[in-house]
């Protein structure tokens, strides 16, 4: 198995799409990329640890490579803007792709730079890639957050649709 981590706003929304692709056989949600050890949802939210919230996707590279889970992390949200997706604003929201090692950022690099030069976005791509420091797993009521509460809100108006449109690709 492998892993790879992804930051691209909400974390129910990143992990209900990479959850439902082969070969993925778990993702958890949390945090990086801040400087606060052992951060909380609360912490985060203050927007003063620096952290992202992320999704640690457990993957079989057998039959998913981390290019095909490149090319889903880059589809499934807006890698243009800056600090924010849909309504989620802060860094906590970051597009970011935090990388294990030298070969998951040469793919990365390399696939933004293509994306970039490609006319896909209207706006250059401000995706952060990153060396993984610490990965910092949710909350338990975070984890599996939609398949466990598909009524909320937020689950039915936000996620609902970005897992229609995912499912229509």
């Amino acid at each position: 198995m492998s892993f790879a981590i992804f930051g691209a706003g909400c974390f129910w929304c990143v992990e209900v799409i990479f959850s439902n692709l082969d070969g993925v056989t778990k993702v958890i949600s949390g945090y990086t990329g801040g400087n606060t050890k052992n951060p909380t949802y609360k912490d985060i939210c203050s927007g003063k640890t620096n952290h992202a919230e992320v999704c640690k996707i457990i993957y079989n590279p057998d039959i998913i490579t981390f290019k095909e889970l490149l090319k889903t992390f880059f589809e499934n949200h807006d890698p243009t803007t800056l600090n924010k997706q849909g309504a989620d604003i802060g860094t906590q929201y970051r597009s970011a792709i935090f990388y294990i090692d030298d070969k998951q950022k040469e793919s990365s690099e390399k696939y933004k730079q293509i994306l970039n030069k490609s006319d896909q976005f209207d706006s250059s791509i401000v995706t952060e890639i990153t060396k993984l420091d610490v990965f910092y797993g949710a909350e338990e009521y975070h984890q599996n957050y939609y398949n466990s509460n598909p009524n909320q809100p937020y689950c039915r108006l936000v996620i609902k649709p970005k897992l229609d449109k995912f499912f229509k690709k």
